[in-house]
């Protein structure tokens, strides 16, 4: 269709659907594009490269603006707006356009204005929005503190302010949003305490990401509560402390065969006559960018338990003690790491950790496969049994042959030699038995030989 916006769309007068996205435009908005009758409910631009100030307002409906080269400051909510995506464009300026008026029982349930240059605070308005289930701030400029209102968004399922500038704590009224699935926070400059009501007030989290932030001191153990949990992100951070024990509460910590797990949501949409099942998708990368935490203490013993484990970094901590053995019952687990640790004793044997040749380095007391340090071979640790390779077990082999020969070969000599020496009658007997079959053989070669002789 592209690159041209169609002209024949100026002259239509009357339609609800408008549905031009991914068409390759990538002409200027023309000024009579924003004059379009506010009976269209529904309309997506997504995916193309147009450019300019797009200044339309809908009066209510469904509005898809993302991934284009649109610019100059977010127009205010209408009401009866429900779904809004301005993501990945250039729009700049504050993010006062939600509080007017106008936002006054707001039906809106989906905001995304990710990826663009919004700036400023936030805010306090959001008392306007109790429809709303997802909320995507993330990679803009946004300043100041998160606001205490955002408590009043009870039906939110998703929310995302990463990659902003965000400065004190997650406000403890967050604890109202009872229905939230995923968090992320990361890549601000918030600070404080982990929120312990993360883990008695939020119980359908899958998704936390707190990652590169100044959260300090220990992981609070309320957080093993989230029995639903899939990914938990707080590298980058000045946490201490002890590991909690409760770690194998977290039993959907991976989801099998997806290595960027995701959930799917749906939300009804009503618009006059047409009734509408909107989808989108909770999504978190797993992108690793460098640890600041410092975890002492040892790997929990049943971190085995974990069996649709498929990824574990430990790397450059404080950890300390010997590697479980129940870790080697983990068949799925694609990656390891626990290099730059105080781990000591022998690596244990499994189907897939001696192929992690990095995984083990920095750990100057750690022996077996696939280092190159041997372990002693009278090394066993408690309750764990011991393991040997290949080489151990030809070496054992041989070894043991020997002292059977050996056994062998005294019980042999003395049991014959000794009775003939203590036993006079057995000595007698032994050596007439020997003149008699010295005899007999001599008499059999002669009759032999003499047979031949003769023919």
């Amino acid at each position: 269709m592209g690159p041209y916006f169609p002209k024949w769309l100026r002259t239509q007068k009357s339609y609800a659907w408008l549905d031009i996205s991914d068409a390759g435009i990538s002409d200027t908005i023309p000024t009579w594009f924003g004059n379009l009758r506010n009976e269209v409910a529904y309309m997506d631009l997504s995916h193309n490269q147009p450019r300019g100030n797009l200044r339309l307002e809908l009066a209510f409906g469904y509005l898809n603006v993302s991934w284009n080269q649109l610019e100059g400051p977010i127009p205010s909510l209408q009401p009866k707006v429900s779904t809004l995506d301005r993501s990945n464009n250039k729009f700049s300026g504050s993010a006062s356009f939600l509080c007017t008026s106008t936002t006054e029982k707001s039906y809106l349930w989906y905001l995304d204005i990710s990826s663009n240059h919004v700036s400023g605070e936030l805010p306090v308005c959001w008392i306007n929005f109790q429809k709303l289930v997802f909320l995507d701030l993330s990679n803009n400029s946004l300043s100041g503190k998160i606001p205490t209102t955002m408590g009043y968004l009870s039906r939110m399922v998703t929310l995302k302010l990463n990659n902003n500038r965000f400065v004190g704590g997650l406000p403890s009224q967050l604890k109202n949003c009872t229905e939230l699935t995923l968090l992320d926070v990361g890549e601000n400059k918030l600070s404080g305490l982990i929120p312990k009501w993360l883990g008695e007030n939020l119980l359908d989290l899958a998704i936390i990401i707190l990652r590169s932030n100044q959260f300090y001191r220990s992981i609070p153990p309320q957080l093993c509560h989230l029995t639903l949990l899939q990914i938990l992100d707080l590298s980058m951070n000045n946490i201490s402390g002890i590991i909690p024990k409760c770690l194998n509460n977290w039993t959907t910590l991976a989801q099998n065969g997806h290595s960027t797990p995701s959930i799917t949501h749906y939300n009804a949409i009503s618009w006059g006559v047409f009734l509408m099942y909107l989808p989108y998708d909770d999504e978190a990368s797993l992108t690793w960018k460098g640890i600041r935490s410092k975890y002492k203490s040892q790997i929990p013993s049943r971190i085995g338990n974990l069996q649709e484990l498929d990824s574990l970094d430990l790397s450059r901590n404080q950890i300390n003690g010997r590697i479980p053995i129940s870790i080697s019952r983990i068949n799925r687990i694609g990656y390891l790491d626990l290099s730059e640790n105080n781990l000591s004793g022998k690596i244990p044997i499994g189907t897939q950790l001696q192929t992690f040749d990095y995984a083990y380095g920095g750990n100057p007391l750690l022996c077996g496969e696939p280092l190159p340090r041997t372990c002693p071979k009278e090394e066993k640790g408690p309750g764990q049994s011991v393991l040997v390779n290949e080489d151990d077990k030809d070496g054992l082999i041989t070894q043991g042959f020997y002292i059977c020969m050996g056994l062998g070969f005294a019980i042999g000599f003395w049991g014959v030699c000794g009775t003939l020496l203590l036993n006079r009658s057995c000595r007698y007997t032994y050596f007439n038995f020997l003149t008699f079959l010295n005899d007999w053989l001599y008499v059999k070669v002669e009759i032999i030989r003499q047979r031949i002789l003769n023919k």
